[in-house]
C-alpha cells in the first residue's frame, strides 16, 4: 500500500456552489471536477498521484511549516508557508455567484494570489489538468497572457501576471517577488476574460464581502458559534446554487478503509438527507436554502409514479443518479482500488428514505410554505406504498451489500413517514384516511417493541429477531419514536456506549457487512450520540462528546466521512451528513444549557 502524498484531512475547501475544490495545506490543489461537482475530474493527484494532474504553488523555503485558515465567516481559503529564510502565502477562491463578476460574463473560474510577506521568495508553479477522470491529457498552446489548454470537449484558458512556459500537458512558471509583492492565475472557461491586478483584488473583495453577507443572516448565537458557521458555509458549497439540491460531498472514491474497496461516489444527493437539510438550514437562520431544498425535493416527489414513488439518490440537476462505474486507470488513493464513479445503491430498497422525505415535508410545512393539492396527492401516494412494504427487508441506511434485512431502522423512519403525514393531514386539515393510517402508524410500533429486542438484555437491536446494535438507533429518540428518558432507550444508548463507541468516536455496527475489508467510526454517528445524551440530560457528557467531534475534524473545522482507528480521516470529504448533525447536536445541546434561552424556532 502507497502512502499518499496529501492525507485527505490535510486540505480545505473552495468552490462556487457549482463546483468545488480541494487545496492541500501544501498549496496543491489536487482535486476539482469540472464544470460541475458531479463532471469528470480536471485535477484527481489525491486519487491518482501520477497522472491525476494537479496545479501546484512551491515556495522556495527550506523547511516551512505549512498553516491554513479561511478568511473569517467565509469560504476564501489562505494557505501559508512560513521558514526562517522567509514567508509567503496564496489566497484561493471560487467567485461567490452573487459577487459582481470582474472576469467576463461566465465568472466560472478558480483564482489563486501568491504573495511573498517576508523576504525576497522565489515560487515554482505547475498547472496541469488531466481531462475526463485523468484519461486525456489536453494539448497546450501559448495565448495572450496565459495558455490554453484544449481536450476533445473541454477547453480552459488559464491566465497569469507572470510568464508561463508550455509543456507536455503542463503550463509551469518560476518567478520571484520581493517581499510584499504578488502574483495571480485564474483558471476558467474558454469565456474568461484576462484580467489585471485589481480585477484580481476586486473579485476577492467582492466574494469575501458576499460570503459574510450570506452568513450575517444566521440567527444562531450559542457557544458553538465559530464551529457551526463553518460547518454552515461547508454546507453551502455542497449547495447547487441553481437547482438547490445538496451533494453528500465534494469527492468519490476517498476510501472508508485504506487500501480495499470500500470506495464510492457520494457526488450526488440523497433523500435520506432532506429532513436534515432542512432541520440544519432552518436551526440557523437561513430559510430560503431550506426553501429551495424543500422545492428539489418537491420536484422529485412530484415525478414519481405508484411503482416507484421516489428513487434513494438522484443526480445534483435531479435526474436520475449514474450508475457506478470503475476507473481501472486509476491507482486510487493510497492503492485503495477500484476507484468508483456513479452508485450502485441507487438501485437498491432503502425503505427508510421515506421517513426522512415525510420529516422534511412536514418540516417544511409546518414553518414555511404550505403543501399544494396535487403535492398532497403525491405524498398520499407514497404513504400507500409505506404500508403495503413496510414489512420488507432492505439494504438500510448504511446500503449494506449483503443480502436484504429487517432492520429497524428502515422499520423506524416507515413510522415517521406515517405519522408525519398523520400530524400533517390534522394541521393542515388536508383528505386522508386517518384511522387506516393510524392503524397501520401503530402496527409498526408495535413490530419494532415486540420484534427488535435483545433476547437477554432488552434493549433495541440493528435487525429483526437479532443481537447486534446499530449506530443508526440513535435516530430513534431524535425523530420523537422514544422519549430520551425511556428505560428501554437508556439501555441502548447505554449499551451504544459499550460496544461501539470508542473515545467520543461511535462505530456504525461490528457485524459482517459483505464488503472486504474494515471501516471507521462514521464522524455524523458521534453527533447524534452526543444530541442523544443531551436529550437524556446527561449535559456533561454530551458536551464532551461535542468537544472531542469538533477536536476530531481538520484544523479548518472540517468533518470527513470517517475515521481511522487513530482519529485521521477516511472516506469522502467534506461529509455533508456530518455537518448537518453537528449543527443539530450542537443547537440541542445550546438550548438544553440554557434553558431559558428562546430560540427562534423550534422543532
Amino acid at each position: 500500500m502507497a502512502e499518499p502524498r496529501r492525507t485527505i484531512g490535510e486540505h480545505g475547501i473552495i468552490g462556487n456552489m457549482e463546483t468545488a475544490a480541494l487545496v492541500a495545506n501544501d498549496g496543491t490543489i489536487d482535486y476539482l471536477c469540472w464544470p460541475a461537482i458531479d463532471s469528470p475530474t480536471i485535477f484527481a493527484d489525491l486519487l491518482d498521484r501520477e497522472s491525476g494532474g494537479l496545479f501546484s504553488i512551491e515556495p522556495h523555503l527550506e523547511d516551512p511549516r505549512h498553516l491554513q485558515l479561511y478568511i473569517p465567516e467565509t469560504n476564501v481559503l489562505m494557505t501559508s508557508w512560513s521558514a526562517v529564510d522567509g514567508s509567503a502565502e496564496v489566497v484561493d477562491l471560487m467567485p461567490h455567484p452573487d459577487a459582481s463578476p470582474h472576469v467576463g460574463p461566465d465568472a466560472r473560474c478558480l483564482i489563486r494570489r501568491v504573495r511573498a510577506r517576508r523576504e525576497t521568495v522565489t515560487f515554482t508553479v505547475r498547472c496541469a489538468p488531466r481531462f475526463d477522470y485523468a484519461r486525456e491529457v489536453p494539448k497546450v498552446e501559448p495565448a495572450q497572457a496565459g495558455v490554453v489548454f484544449q481536450g476533445r470537449d473541454l477547453k480552459l484558458n488559464l491566465f497569469s501576471s507572470v510568464p508561463l512556459v508550455c509543456e507536455d500537458g503542463a503550463a509551469t512558471a518560476e518567478f520571484t517577488l520581493a517581499a510584499g509583492e504578488s502574483a495571480w492565475f485564474i483558471l476558467g472557461a474558454e469565456t474568461l476574460v484576462c484580467p489585471d491586478d485589481e480585477c484580481i483584488e476586486n473579485e476577492i473583495a467582492a466574494t469575501t464581502t458576499a460570503w459574510r453577507s450570506w452568513v450575517s443572516r444566521s440567527t444562531y448565537k450559542g457557544r458553538w458559534r465559530e464551529q457551526v458557521l463553518r460547518s454552515a458555509l461547508s454546507l453551502k458549497l455542497l449547495t447547487s446554487a441553481k437547482y438547490g439540491s445538496v451533494a453528500a460531498a465534494a469527492t468519490f472514491s476517498l476510501p472508508e478503509a485504506t487500501g480495499a474497496g470500500r470506495n464510492w461516489d457520494y457526488r450526488a444527493t440523497w433523500i435520506r438527507d432532506a429532513s436534515f437539510t432542512v432541520y440544519a438550514f432552518m436551526r440557523l437562520g437561513f430559510i430560503e436554502e431550506a426553501e429551495h431544498f424543500r422545492h428539489w425535493a418537491a420536484e422529485r416527489v412530484m415525478d414519481s409514479d405508484a411503482e416507484h414513488p421516489i428513487h434513494v439518490m438522484y443526480a445534483i440537476d435531479g435526474s436520475e443518479a449514474a450508475d457506478e462505474k470503475e476507473l481501472p486507470h486509476m491507482k486510487g488513493y493510497a492503492d485503495s482500488r477500484p476507484v468508483r464513479i456513479g452508485n450502485a445503491a441507487h438501485a437498491q430498497s432503502q425503505l427508510d428514505i421515506f421517513g426522512e422525505l415525510m420529516d422534511s415535508v412536514y418540516l417544511s410545512n409546518k414553518y414555511g410554505r404550505a403543501i399544494s393539492r396535487d403535492g398532497w396527492k403525491h405524498i398520499s401516494g407514497i404513504v400507500d406504498y409505506v404500508i403495503e412494504h413496510w414489512n420488507e427487508a432492505d439494504a438500510g441506511i448504511w446500503e449494506m451489500r449483503s443480502e436484504p434485512r429487517h432492520f429497524l431502522h428502515s422499520r423506524l423512519m416507515c413510522w415517521v413517514a406515517l405519522d408525519r403525514a398523520i400530524r400533517l393531514a390534522n394541521k393542515r386539515s388536508l383528505p386522508a384516511p386517518l384511522v387506516a393510517w393510524a392503524e397501520c402508524r401503530d402496527q409498526i410500533s408495535a413490530d419494532i417493541w415486540d420484534n427488535f429486542r435483545h433476547p437477554e438484555h432488552g434493549y433495541f437491536v440493528q435487525t429483526r429477531g437479532g443481537t447486534e446494535l446499530d449506530a443508526a438507533l440513535l435516530m430513534m429518540p431524535l425523530v420523537r419514536f422514544v422519549s430520551a428518558t425511556d428505560p428501554v432507550w437508556l439501555k441502548t444508548l447505554d449499551a451504544i456506549a459499550d460496544q461501539l463507541c470508542d473515545d467520543g468516536l461511535v462505530y456504525r455496527y461490528r457485524n459482517a457487512d459483505g464488503l472486504e475489508g474494515g471501516e471507521g467510526a462514521f464522524t455524523t454517528c458521534t453527533f447524534w450520540y452526543a444530541e442523544c445524551l443531551a436529550r437524556a440530560g446527561r449535559l456533561d457528557q454530551a458536551q464532551l462528546v461535542l468537544a472531542k467531534g469538533v477536536a476530531y475534524g481538520n484544523g479548518l473545522g472540517l468533518f470527513s466521512e470517517e475515521l481511522d482507528k487513530r482519529g485521521l480521516p477516511l472516506g469522502n470529504f467534506p461529509q455533508a451528513l456530518t455537518h448537518l448533525a453537528f449543527i443539530s447536536a450542537a443547537y440541542f445541546t445550546d438550548r438544553r444549557l440554557d434553558p431559558g434561552h428562546q430560540p427562534l424556532w423550534q422543532p
